[in-house]
């Protein structure tokens, strides 16, 4: 994994907890939508609701 640039490191400890929450909070989303994405190109039969269910499946059960 590339590991954050001085730069970047420097930016994020500049953010307000709040605005690290809302950096966090955004890509969470963000994770979801690519991952629903993902799951449409491989099941395109899949109704929505059955993709949204399935990747609230997958993110209930990720592990930091």
């Amino acid at each position: 994994m590339d590991r954050p640039s001085p730069e970047q490191i420097a930016l994020y400890r500049a953010m307000s907890p709040a605005e690290r929450w809302h950096q966090a909070d955004r890509l969470y989303w963000m994770a979801r939508r690519l991952r629903a994405a993902h799951e449409r190109a491989l099941h395109p039969d899949w109704t929505e609701e059955r993709v949204q269910r399935h990747v609230r499946e997958i993110f209930l059960r990720v592990r930091t």
